[in-house]
């Protein structure tokens, strides 16, 4: 599924590029493919709003590009290979690369690096940095908890305060709704991965805790 959909989207990215980007995007980006598989979609759910090889002006007045870049986010992933980063790279490599992300940063962008190994051995750590990172930017307008409607909030934030599971009589409470509206309201809770149910039995039924996924949603600056 990921490699049939990878292809739609890379196929996109190289018709509206040309140039310098349109020479990156044709090179091996198999480290690229390690982000988006392992980090970035498992997260977001979906290419819209993904840039790959996304072009950027350095202080120097390069171009410089970045692994993936997310629009709402203001953020660009890189993807780093220890060999080609760290252990065979000589002094003026390791400067440029730093040079290149202060750019980055007065360019108003997060940098949000992964190792390759971390990709490989640990994408459930990538990805708990990720939603962390979403959650702090929870007040960016489509990104985070201000993105689903204002009833599911509402259960997120009540379901924290409790600290406990919760039925679907809970959620009535909290809502001040009929169930079948609040059925609704946790089936795409579910949908989203932030609820799941513990037990088993129909709806009526059913406890439900959040997942970390809401949690590190719920807790963002402001």
């Amino acid at each position: 599924m990921f490699e049939k959909e990878y292809k739609i989207f890379w196929e996109e990215q190289v018709r509206s590029a040309s140039g310098q980007r349109l020479e990156m995007l044709q090179r091996d980006l198999t480290g690229t493919k390690k982000l988006l598989e392992g980090a970035i979609l498992p997260v977001l759910g979906t290419f819209e709003g993904l840039v790959l090889e996304y072009e950027m002006t350095s202080l120097s007045g390069m171009k410089i590009y970045g692994d993936v870049f997310h629009d709402k986010l203001r953020t660009v992933f890189e993807e780093d290979s220890f060999v080609t980063h760290a252990e065979k790279i000589t002094r003026d490599r390791f400067s440029f690369e730093r040079a290149r992300a202060r750019s980055v940063g007065i360019l108003g962008y997060t940098y949000f690096p992964y190792s390759r190994d971390e990709l490989e051995k640990k994408p459930s750590f990538c990805q708990r940095n990720l939603y962390e990172l979403i959650g702090r930017m929870g007040n960016l307008e489509g990104v985070g908890l201000l993105q689903l409607p204002v009833y599911e909030r509402e259960v997120l934030r009540c379901s924290l305060l409790a600290n406990k599971s919760f039925r679907l009589t809970d959620v009535c409470l909290w809502l001040q709704l009929k169930r079948e509206t609040c059925r609704k309201v946790l089936r795409e809770l579910e949908a989203k991965g932030l609820v799941y149910s513990i037990g088993s039995g129909s709806v009526r039924s059913h406890k439900f805790m959040i997942t970390e996924k809401a949690i590190l949603l719920l807790h963002r600056t402001n």
